[in-house]
């Protein structure tokens, strides 16, 4: 296990037992949206978890060490330059001492797990790249899923994915997906990807009863709950954006992470 350093609010929110919504810090870098977009995230984001009643947990590495929870001052540096840090990359920011890791989803999952949070909420998993076949460029966010004890709630898996093949390496990794009021399976910015989901469940209190039965065998689950569709991009649009950035990723030689921006 590493040293994880948690703020006093999400410390003490675990000493009560209270609720705790661990979010990834990726997406409020330059990493991810850009300026002012990112502060503005980060603001309703954190907004959005404590009008639910639960205490936010963002996840970082800054100056070397393994963050859970940060505190108002420090949101200033999330959202500047960064590195990016998966669970793999987890030792090398902090053996290295990184100023600012941003983490990702696998990379928050696993200090999650680890500090005893068992809720990850965040806008799309990374999944199974088109092409994979070929090159077998597969997201850690999958690996994360099925290991730790963790529910991740997400609009889905991000559009530009091969999302059939994300749906089937899920199943075969044991990770239980579940729709919230939803069937089918959403893709991120766009309200339903076409394909249908195998469990939905409508009831929050089901929901948290299916959740703590999950947990308790191990493993994680994700809950999918669809972007609303008045903030929703249209599923034309966005496929006819994604297939002309996959011809020009393409022709420059773009591969594997690089794709993902």
């Amino acid at each position: 296990m590493i040293d994880v350093q948690l703020s006093p609010e999400v410390a003490a929110a675990l000493a009560d037992q209270r609720a705790i919504v661990a979010l990834e810090s990726t997406i409020f870098s330059h990493l991810g949206l850009p300026s002012p977009a990112n502060r503005e995230a980060l603001t309703r984001c954190l907004a959005a978890v404590r009008a639910a009643g639960a205490v936010p947990a963002v996840t970082a590495v800054l100056d070397g060490v393994a963050r859970v929870g940060l505190s108002d001052s420090e949101h200033e540096r999330i959202l500047g330059p960064a590195r990016k840090v998966a669970e793999r990359d987890l030792p090398l920011a902090i053996g290295e001492r990184w100023d600012f890791g941003a983490t990702t989803v696998s990379a928050s999952l696993a200090l999650a797990a680890q500090v005893g949070i068992s809720v990850f909420a965040t806008g799309g998993i990374g999944g199974v790249h088109r092409g994979a076949e070929l090159h077998a460029d597969i997201s850690a966010d999958l690996g994360a899923l099925a290991r730790h004890p963790v529910v991740t709630v997400s609009a889905g898996a991000k559009s530009f994915l091969d999302l059939p093949r994300t749906l089937e390496t899920l199943e075969t990794l044991g990770v239980t997906v579940v729709g919230y009021q939803c069937i089918e399976f959403p893709a991120f910015t766009v309200v339903s990807s076409g394909l249908v989901l195998q469990h939905r469940i409508d009831d929050v209190d089901v929901l948290a009863r299916v959740a703590t039965s999950r947990l308790s065998l191990g493993g994680g689950m994700l809950v999918c709950t669809p972007v609303p569709a008045s903030h929703a991009v249209d599923a034309t649009i966005m496929n006819a954006a994604i297939d002309r950035a996959l011809a020009t990723a393409h022709q420059r030689g773009i591969t594997g992470p690089a794709v993902t921006p």
